[in-house]
């Protein structure tokens, strides 16, 4: 009987010691977190995670829109934080192809755009704050990347297709759909629509009067067509903070200001850094003039103004 036990005992499983326990419970333990971890989207060192407000109107979605052919498109040099855009405008090809075509067949990326220099100077003393960085002309996004990139979270304002389909390239080549939010629309002082006239092969020249458009490029052909209409005012609330509203739209600035008396009412710790062109051509060519603007900006608080170029940087001081 003694030995029947023993044999029967011997049938017992092996429990695991203490130790293995533990760690096979450790090794579960950061399989676990690294699954998860891995599969968590990184996000710029500069950007806040939050739920986007309910906006007015429906943002654009790139994943419905046309894709844009052929494309164009590298990297931009002399950026401390580089990014990549589309071009839109490829010049007269093959005899004039644009200037950066002919440095990306040499090998050189593409010319820095001032604007894009400029948004990374001036973001670069903004880093930690939370805010908006609002892009009104957006054109194919060089002002809208350069802030991006650098994990500020962009609301970009543009009414051509053909430029949308360009964002939509430079959206995914920077990896930045969470940062970038876009609208199909002209920003001015009321909503509804208006005709804005678009040049064939310069887009970036695209205006609300048809003389503005054509102001600096006369033998282009025009072509007219009905686009949506937004005031800032009415699709940023009072509660969204932001940092920096730059502005250009072919001498069309003093609409889109006014549309946007209360953001630009605001403190001067809550205002906006202020960029627009201020082109006197193109702004009497849409009935309004320099001086028309800075006195509606001092009227607001926006007391110093610098001009640089033909950009004015204005800020409440």
């Amino acid at each position: 009987m003694a030995n029947a036990w023993k044999r029967e005992n011997s049938k017992q499983p092996k429990l695991l010691s203490p130790i293995l326990l533990i760690l096979s419970i450790c090794l579960l333990l950061l399989l676990f977190l690294f699954f998860f971890s891995a599969r968590s989207p990184s996000n710029p060192p500069n950007s806040t995670l939050f739920v986007s407000p309910l906006y007015p109107i429906p943002s654009f979605n790139c994943l419905e829109s046309p894709q844009a052919h052929p494309v164009v498109a590298n990297i931009v040099e002399n950026l401390k934080y580089p990014f990549l855009y589309s071009l839109s405008d490829f010049g007269s090809l093959p005899d004039k192809p644009h200037k950066n075509i002919v440095r990306l067949l040499k090998g050189k990326p593409f010319r820095k755009p001032d604007i894009s220099a400029t948004i990374q100077q001036l973001l670069e003393g903004m880093k930690g704050r939370n805010g908006l960085v609002v892009d009104v002309g957006a054109n194919v996004g060089m002002a809208s990347f350069a802030a991006a990139v650098m994990g500020f979270k962009v609301l970009a304002f543009e009414p051509v297709i053909d430029n949308l389909k360009r964002i939509c390239d430079g959206i995914w080549f920077n990896r930045v759909a969470d940062l970038v939010t876009v609208f199909e629309a002209a920003v001015s002082d009321r909503i509804g629509n208006i005709t804005f006239y678009k040049l064939v092969g310069r887009l970036d020249n695209s205006a609300v009067s048809a003389t503005g458009a054509k102001l600096a490029f006369k033998s282009n052909e025009e072509i007219a067509v009905q686009v949506r209409t937004i005031p800032l005012d009415e699709l940023i609330p009072n509660s969204e903070p932001v940092l920096l509203l730059k502005i250009d739209v072919q001498g069309w600035e003093y609409h889109v200001l006014k549309g946007a008396v209360k953001l630009l009412s605001r403190k001067k710790d809550a205002a906006p850094y202020l960029i627009y062109e201020e082109d006197e051509r193109l702004l009497q060519a849409s009935n309004s003039s320099a001086k028309e603007i800075r006195d509606f900006l001092h009227g607001v608080g926006y007391s110093h103004c610098v001009q640089h170029g033909t950009d004015a940087h204005c800020t409440k001081v």
